[in-house]
């Protein structure tokens, strides 16, 4: 699963996010208002690109506050479905952080996307004008949205608000009547999403938020965009490339989506790296055995790990006022280290305080911080990755091949299964296959990556890479963070590339796939 790039989730399940450090580290913007950057039906075929129509008016700023940041707002009404622009019309949240470089200066409005499916991106608007060296964002309208059904959009899409309440059944099942325990919350999930929103689920593929980011280059009254996405963001970015390929500026992908793997391919694939992930992570803890207390090699700190997963399952951890965390809410909160390290020193000071004193403070407190799920986020993700693309609709090979997974990937296997499992009884058929991603003619592209990337594995983003035959690929050698640019603590290598490259359009000119290397930073050091 692809996760957003935002404070307390870097995705799987999807696709990732902010670290919590960097966001709380966003100055407030210069909030002076500026002027504009100035019925269902079945969905389109992927391979036949429907146009999209300029709205009428340009987008209204005004002067707002996201997740304590200045920045602009405004919405801009799109339609629901492309083959019929004067039909049905959807709302998209919009926020700015505007240039502030002379005008002649300028170079125009950059949308950012933080991935998901389903991440809000609004806030991102001011994460990465803060990320950005000022000069280089001073030069840009940073435009952040969130896609249709997400967050602040209308409608934001929810199937089952009360999902995630309570303790979950264990993703691992124990017998066949514990897996039929979950196969029916899938179904009733889908079923869920059908009977509430039925009408907007055939619009919610990439494609059409491709469409509407069209759309939005549209309003602000710009020929060409250009674009930085993470995670998932990255697929959107190839997807809108591939749809309109001669209105790109300039595109950054940060930890790129296989699209060949789109969906369920890729969702195995990030079983097998998070594996790896996670290992690194009971390394670490070992490494400061006396520290943690929790084992000195590898293999002990994992008997650790899954002894508090046994006991939470025994006796899950009440909340004082709603949440819970059992078996599955802590392998969400775990499951954050795969995904970005900085969380490493806090989840395992939680693990030894829980498995050594019975303390269950720290653990609530980075479940909360980390663990706890968007069901917003979720309903989304399920209907923009079920709908992409036609999954197996047979239960029996799911169970197979997650079966196969587990025996060498326990970690994220059945959990990675349950994330997407509404996707074998989605109300929605997408096609047979995906579309087929075309870098010809496109502008030179940057595309950042980690060697080992969990979310996004490297294998894949190189696969996407020579789809793309103008990109070029800064690879951070023994980099396991997803998302490398624009982060906290920041690797100034990466950074320096991308700032170049929106500052000037200068890619490394390195052959081959890796066209220049930056070294990973070190892993964090033990804190209380």
């Amino acid at each position: 699963m692809p996760s957003p790039r935002r404070p307390g989730r870097a995705f799987p399940r999807g696709t990732v996010t902010l670290t919590a450090a960097f966001s709380s580290a966003i100055a407030v913007l210069m909030a002076g208002c500026t002027s504009a950057a100035s019925g269902t039906g079945s969905p389109p075929s992927p391979q036949a690109p429907v146009a999209t129509q300029a709205p009428a008016s340009r987008l209204d700023w005004h002067p707002c506050t996201i997740g304590g940041a200045g920045l602009q707002c405004a919405t801009l009404a799109v339609p629901l479905d492309y083959r019929h622009p004067s039909g049905r019309k959807i709302t998209l949240a919009l926020s700015m952080a505007p240039a502030t470089a002379p005008a002649d200066q300028r170079q125009g409005d950059l949308l950012v996307n933080p991935g998901g499916p389903g991440g809000s991106g609004r806030l991102l608007a001011a994460e990465a004008a803060y990320g950005l060296d000022h000069s280089v964002a001073s030069e840009y309208n940073i435009i952040g949205f969130d896609p249709r059904g997400v967050g602040a959009s209308v409608p934001a899409l929810s199937c089952d608000p009360s999902f995630f309440a309570g303790v979950r059944p264990d993703y691992i099942p124990a017998s066949q009547a514990a897996e039929r325990v979950l196969i029916t919350r899938a179904k009733a999930y889908a079923a869920g999403c059908e009977r509430r929103f039925g009408w907007l689920l055939p619009f919610m593929t990439t494609q059409d938020s491709a469409r509407d980011m069209d759309s939005i280059r549209a309003a602000l009254g710009q020929q060409k965009i250009s674009y930085l996405g993470y995670s998932y963001g990255t697929y959107l970015g190839q997807v809108y490339a591939t749809m309109f390929g001669n209105r790109v500026r300039r595109m950054v992908l940060d930890s790129t989506v296989d699209p060949r793997g789109a969906w369920y391919a890729d969702n195995i694939s990030q079983d097998y790296a998070f594996e790896g992930r996670i290992q690194a992570f009971f390394a670490w803890v070992a490494a400061h055995a006396g520290f943690y207390r929790l084992g000195a090699t590898r293999a002990q700190v994992q008997q650790a790990w899954y002894r508090a997963r046994a006991q939470l399952a025994a006796h899950p951890i009440p909340g004082p006022s709603g949440p819970t965390i059992g078996p599955d809410e802590f392998d969400d909160t775990m499951l954050q280290g795969g995904y970005d390290n900085s969380y490493w020193p806090g989840l395992a000071a939680a693990l030894a305080a829980y498995l050594h004193t019975g303390a269950v403070g720290p653990m609530m407190n980075e479940y909360r911080a980390l663990g706890r799920q968007n069901e917003n986020e979720f309903a989304v993700y399920n209907a923009v990755e079920c709908s992409d693309v036609n999954w197996p609709r047979n239960w029996a090979k799911w169970n197979a091949d997650t079966r196969r997974v587990y025996r060498t990937a326990p970690f994220e296997a059945w959990d990675n299964a349950w994330f997407n499992a509404a996707c074998a009884f989605w109300p929605v058929h997408g096609p047979a296959r995906s579309l087929a991603i075309k870098g010809a003619g496109l502008p030179p592209i940057l595309m950042t990556q980690g060697s080992l990337d969990a979310a996004t594995p490297y294998q894949g983003a190189q696969a996407a890479h020579k789809l793309l035959p103008s990109a070029r690929m800064v690879v951070v050698e023994g980099g396991g963070n997803h998302g490398q640019s624009l982060s906290a603590p920041a690797n100034l290598c990466v950074n320096n590339y991308v700032n170049a490259y929106l500052a000037t359009g200068a890619v490394p000119h390195g052959a081959g796939l890796v066209n220049a290397t930056c070294r990973a930073l070190p892993d964090p050091s033990p804190t209380p």
